[in-house]
């Protein structure tokens, strides 16, 4: 390979020495300031791949203004600066490394749950004005105590590992975990209510969605003990902080240790006014471990991108070849798992993923991917991956079987995602594809048949089957000034059981479902977020 045929990697923002090592003396490296937009565009133009941090935004400009780009890399776990969609749809691959701060992440929470125990931030502070107040600074130990660890991902599991060793007892909340796998490690699970009531700690660990945003809030709060010392190193906007800082001021918790925060950066808040808080700007991945990680880890991914490998850290591409009549329902299956997450609420302890029509005639595989890659994204608080979501199955106890059938007597195609849950119900929620053009529908729900695009915003309402109840909700979503863009309701039987399934153009806020439950006093309502 000649210098003029190397490939080329173009390196956005400042990285590990280590990264330019893993990338091997097969590429031509060029250096650009990715923060400065000028800059960026003129330097794409001609690269295979980029690699960046946070400050470079790989948008759908900068996308279009590359000619042969393969590969966008970001060396960290958060892919908010990344286009994910407008690069899939360009067919650029996008990597991440998803397990490079998971150590850093777990340590720093623990961090700030021993600084927060032991008043650390306010001695030092003391301490530094002169003063020498060892009484007003009496701490509390986390021996024998009981801690809280609100999602039992991958952070979740290290911090438990990590307070287990100081002599806790671990419980934890996470409705997508199996309690023998939990077990296994030796926590207990529990439903959150219980976790509030017996938590001396409590940790948080998870993804950042509509429906963890706001989870523990001024309802949550007043359930707790008022000894609680309260850790989110997680995602901001998950503890309601006015919430919070109300419940600290007014003594009914003891502290609090924070490193993320509902908007950042976050510079002037109340609760950095009050001694019981220790709080630190996000550096849950801030360690020189963490980052020469991420730089080795994408580094790799890049290598084997353009050696045309399969990709263990791809977030948007499957490695292999994939029929081009089994791509268009890649994304359908996607879609239909994060739907199976919102309708089941809890893990399940078997999924089958079936597959009817012409498409089994080829290799299917993908789809089953793809099903656990959306059933798990809303869940973990890791990225979901091709590769990783069997993995994460795999530890949560669920049993994960495809099952392909060439006849579909309703539809030229069929994916449906089934799961058994452990009371032993059945969930499931099937899509097609229709047309010339290809679109996606959903065409089941639970049994119930449909006929509803997948749309960014969907919720599904079941209810006794009675006069005047479409004018209820409808009436409620009005008010909240939510426009349904699509809606179908389907029945067992005239006064039986009835599913409505609504498009909206909008998030339903939580109260406004709460509202519509007791208005219309559903057995169940679900709202999926598929942006």
């Amino acid at each position: 390979m000649t210098a003029t045929d190397r490939p080329v990697v173009l390196i956005a923002e400042e990285l590990s020495p280590a990264t330019v090592e893993a990338l091997g003396p097969d590429f031509e490296i060029r250096h650009c300031n990715g923060a400065d937009r000028g800059e960026l565009l003129a330097a794409i133009a001609d690269v295979d791949a980029i690699l960046v941090r946070s400050a470079t935004k790989v948008d759908a400009e900068a996308l279009a203004a590359s000619r042969r780009l393969k590969v966008v890399a970001r060396a960290g776990v958060g892919l908010d600066n990344v286009d994910v969609k407008a690069a899939t749809q360009a067919g650029v691959m996008v990597v991440n490394a998803p397990t490079s701060n998971i150590v850093s992440a777990a340590e720093l929470a623990v961090a700030l749950m021993l600084a927060a125990a032991r008043h650390v931030s306010p001695a030092h502070a003391s301490l530094k004005n002169g003063e020498w107040k060892r009484s007003k600074y009496t701490g509390i130990e986390l021996y024998e105590k009981t801690v809280g660890i609100v999602g039992l991902g991958r952070i979740g599991v290290l911090v438990a590992q990590r307070l287990s060793a100081f002599g806790m007892n671990v419980i934890a909340y996470d409705p997508y975990v199996q309690a023998g796998r939990a077990a296994q490690m030796g926590v207990r699970l529990v439903d959150l209510d219980t976790l509030l009531a017996e938590s001396d700690f409590m940790s948080v660990h998870l993804p950042k969605t509509p429906e963890t945003a706001g989870l523990i809030g001024v309802e949550q709060l007043a359930k707790v003990k008022p000894s609680l010392v309260l850790v989110n190193a997680a995602r901001g906007g998950i503890v309601d902080e006015e919430a919070l800082y109300a419940a600290l001021k007014e003594g009914r918790i003891a502290g609090a240790g924070l490193d993320v925060f509902a908007k950042e950066p976050c510079t002037d808040s109340p609760l950095f006014e009050l001694e019981n808080v220790v709080a630190t700007p996000h550096l849950g991945a801030s360690t020189d471990e963490a980052q020469e990680k991420a730089g080795v880890a994408v580094a790799r991914s890049v290598r084997l991108a353009l050696a045309g490998e399969l990709v263990p850290d791809a977030v948007n591409v499957q490695g292999g070849v994939i029929a081009e009549d089994v791509r268009p329902g890649i994304p359908l299956t996607e879609k239909l798992g994060r739907v199976f997450t919102a309708l089941a609420g809890e893990a399940a302890q078997q999924i089958d993923v079936e597959v009817r029509g012409e498409i089994t005639d080829y290799d299917v595989k993908v789809l089953e991917l793809a099903a656990l890659k959306g059933v798990f994204s809303a869940i973990v608080e890791d990225q979901v991956s091709y590769v990783n979501a069997p993995l994460l199955a795999a530890e949560r106890g669920t049993a994960v079987r495809l099952v392909t059938e060439p006849e579909s007597p309703d539809h030229r195609n069929l994916i449906t995602i089934r799961g058994t849950l452990a009371d032993g119900s059945q969930v499931s929620v099937s899509g097609t594809l229709v047309g010339i053009a290809q679109r996606e529908r959903l065409v089941e729900v639970n049994g119930f048949e449909i006929d509803i695009e997948p749309t960014d915003h969907l919720a599904f309402l079941s209810y006794e089957d009675r006069p005047g109840i479409v004018g209820l909700f409808g009436r409620i979503l009005g008010e909240a000034r939510v426009n349904i863009a699509g809606m179908q309701v389907s029945r067992d039987e005239k006064g039986g059981h009835a599913l409505v399934a609504l498009s909206v153009d909008s998030a339903i806020p939580a109260d406004t479902l709460t509202e519509i439950e007791q208005a219309i006093d559903a057995t169940e309502i679900r709202a999926v977020d598929l942006r």
